[in-house]
């Protein structure tokens, strides 16, 4: 009914937005095919030629903008000279404005330039022409790159992501489209294998003719270097300067250098503590990013939707240093956890049997149930049981039994556990039966008690004992509550240590650190720690050193951070079912390009097996059967514990193969380039 009634009306939003953009598609390949009889010489002058057009464009506004700078320079007057500012706030606008304005008549020609580019590095192993440009420097620094007799060689084969590669690549009518889409300040979603890479070149090289800087944003540093060494030639030959952040020390002159590039790569998160840590500098000479202008993202709905609400934290070590009780406090903690263990399984097994009898009541099975699930909702033995058909129901009848009235039946339902697990929420909160169990060796009961320090300030206040005496008792008193304080937090964040955060999951443990795994890409966070102690909860957890607690100096969400751009657009496979949340918060367009040929790739239905045991048995004899035909598979794990799992399962079947997991991170390139061999 929906494709009967898009056709009825001339097809889909983006069927439409296609077929609109088919006339410049046709401008760009009139002159693309004009551009073949061009010298080399002449079309490596294209660049020269659209700058200064550009510049002619802009000259009135830029000149208007330098005497406004000039008269704030001269102006001692603090309101004036503010007034002033504003005014060249809204000359940039303006002259940002304009410089869409030209880039759009730019347009056709430079997309057709960066075609016919693409074609001569297909069509000839060398490119010979004068030096021009930067020639010289590459002469010394890249070895696709010679001169002789003055006159340059750029060949068509160069190191990419640690493998050889040649160029041969020329952009398609649909990738053109896509270009054009992504020039717009658009999201342009491609499907797997339709050159997204290859895209980004039009309106990298474009908008790259301003000089402002095109941050092209990938979801981790090894796409981030592959891509930048990839398309390097093509812009390089050009005029262009290419260069990746990610190869450089944070706040170093080389990171600084490489924001001056015409294109810069990078990750989201280096571009993101780039703006951070310029924000923390006392001396504007020392800021390194600049103008945010143009961003491209590579996944873009990875980035702006699934890790949008992450904020990027820049942290520092806390002045007084760290003087919680980790190692203290572990065993206790250990002994709980068990404890708490014993519990569960013990509510579990009870659930099990009464509701096989029927009895799914809330105060009977269903109590159970909802038990162990509030007391540790990640035993494997909860979750595979909570998968049976009905589980889940269950389940949801009796929480919200519990959680209505306000609670007013929770007390109840969580009387029997030493502590409670909200999930949701990361929190875990101990019981009157937990904190009875922590201090049961005929400790004092109000060890992990807060005084009601109001209530004891009064008391000591009605005292009748002189000011210095009571003097002293406040002070034991604040210092009793300090304490106190400081072990509960402690307390806390080694529950959530022992319950929340496993290990080859959230995190693993290398080189005697713990380092986070983003739960996205599956990489290490190197740098990155968890905040308010949580950090230290686990390193004690996993008896490697307990490292200084830090504090927040500066922070942002990835969303905040790409909204400062003048002009944000993307690229990903997978943005339709994202669409009305990407327009709503950035105001991003999504136009689906169709693909160059139809397409022949085989999707299957997916499988669903009862067990963990019955579905990885099926991939790995799925695995055996694709290799022994000689085709090359690639396994995708939901975390690090699975990869290594299913590798033991692929050497037990004597099958050959490369991991490629949080822990063997430095090896990417490696794994990468011999992915398929």
């Amino acid at each position: 009914m929906l494709g009967l009634l898009n056709k009825l009306f001339g097809g889909t939003k983006s069927e439409k937005d296609v077929k609109k953009l088919q006339p410049i598609v046709t401008k760009i390949n009139e002159f693309f095919a004009s551009y073949a009889s061009l010298s080399n010489d002449d079309l490596r002058g294209k660049t020269i030629e659209f700058r200064n057009r550009v510049s002619e464009h802009l000259k009135d506004i830029d000149a208007e903008m330098d005497a406004q700078k000039a008269a704030a320079e001269a102006e001692p007057d603090v309101h004036q000279k503010d007034a002033i500012f504003k005014s060249i706030d809204e000359l940039t606008k303006k002259r940002d404005e304009q410089l869409e304005v030209v880039l759009l008549e730019i347009l056709p020609e430079a997309f057709a330039t960066m075609k016919e580019t693409a074609r001569r590095f297909t069509e000839n192993t060398e490119i010979k022409s004068s030096v021009m440009y930067n020639d010289e420097d590459f002469s010394v620094k890249k070895d696709y790159v010679t001169i002789e007799n003055g006159e340059v060689t750029y060949k068509n084969s160069w190191a990419a992501g640690g493998a050889e590669i040649t160029w041969n690549m020329i952009h398609y009518d649909v990738q053109l489209i896509g270009g054009y889409n992504l020039h717009q300040g658009k999201i342009s979603e491609m499907a797997t294998g339709e050159g997204k890479t290859l895209v980004s070149t039009l309106p990298s090289y474009l908008n790259g003719l301003t000089g402002m800087g095109v941050h092209l944003v990938t979801v981790n540093d090894y796409l981030a270097k592959r891509d930048s060494e990839w398309n390097a030639p093509l812009f390089e030959w050009l005029g262009l300067t290419v260069d990746c952040i990610d190869k450089h020390d944070p706040h170093s002159d080389e990171r600084k250098a490489a924001y001056g590039a015409d294109v810069v790569y990078g990750t989201n998160n280096e571009f993101g503590f780039d703006y951070l840590r310029d924000n923390m500098v006392q001396n504007p000479n020392e800021i390194v990013q600049g103008k945010l202008h143009y961003a491209m993202i590579d996944e873009v709905d990875s980035v702006l939707i699934d890790d949008a609400r992450t904020p990027l934290i820049i942290s520092g070590p806390v002045p007084k240093g760290d003087e919680q009780e980790f190692h203290t406090l572990k065993p206790r903690i250990e002994q709980l956890v068990n404890a708490q263990k014993k519990l569960t399984n013990g509510f579990l097994v009870e659930a099990k049997k009464k509701i096989a009898a029927g009895d799914t009541d809330k105060e009977g099975g269903g109590l159970d149930l909802f038990r162990a699930v509030k007391g540790l909702p990640k035993n494997s033995s909860l979750i595979k049981f909570l998968s049976e058909p009905g589980m889940r129901q269950v389940l949801q009848k009796t929480e919200n039994y519990y959680l209505g009235e306000q609670m007013k039946h929770m007390p109840f339902a969580v009387s029997e556990l030493l502590f409670t697990i909200d999930e949701k929420n990361n929190q875990v909160d101990l019981t009157d039966k937990g904190l009875q169990s922590l201090t049961k060796g005929g400790e004092d009961a109000s060890f992990f008690v807060l005084p009601d320090i109001a209530t004891e300030l009064t008391k000591i206040e009605n005292l009748d004992e002189s000011e210095e005496e009571r003097a002293k008792q406040k002070d034991a008193l604040l210092q009793d509550y300090s304490i106190k304080t400081e072990r509960i937090h402690t307390l806390q964040q080694l529950l959530k240590a022992y319950t929340l955060f496993e290990k080859d999951v959230e995190y693993v443990v290398m080189d005697g650190k713990v380092k986070i795994v983003d739960e996205q890409t599956g990489r290490i966070m190197d740098g990155r720690r968890y905040s308010d102690g949580l950090h230290q909860a686990i390193e004690a957890k996993e008896n490697v050193d307990v490292e200084a607690a830090t504090q927040t100096f500066a922070t942002v969400t990835l969303q905040n951070f790409f909204r400062m751009y003048h002009k944000l657009c993307g690229m990903t496979g997978t943005a339709e079912t994202e669409a009305a949340e990407l327009y709503e918060i950035y105001k991003l367009d999504v136009t689906s390009i169709p693909t160059n040929l139809p397409i022949i790739r085989d999707d299957r239905d997916d499988k669903v097996y009862k067990t963990k045991r019955e579905k990885y048995r099926a991939v790995i004899e799925e695995i055996v059967s694709l290799s022994n035909n000689g085709q090359p598979v690639l396994v995708g794990t939901t975390n690090v514990e699975v990869s290594e799992l299913l590798s033991r399962m692929l050497k037990q079947a004597k099958i050959k193969h490369n991991v490629l997991n949080a822990k063997q991170h430095g090896k990417e390139a490696q794994v990468v380039a011999e992915a398929g061999i």
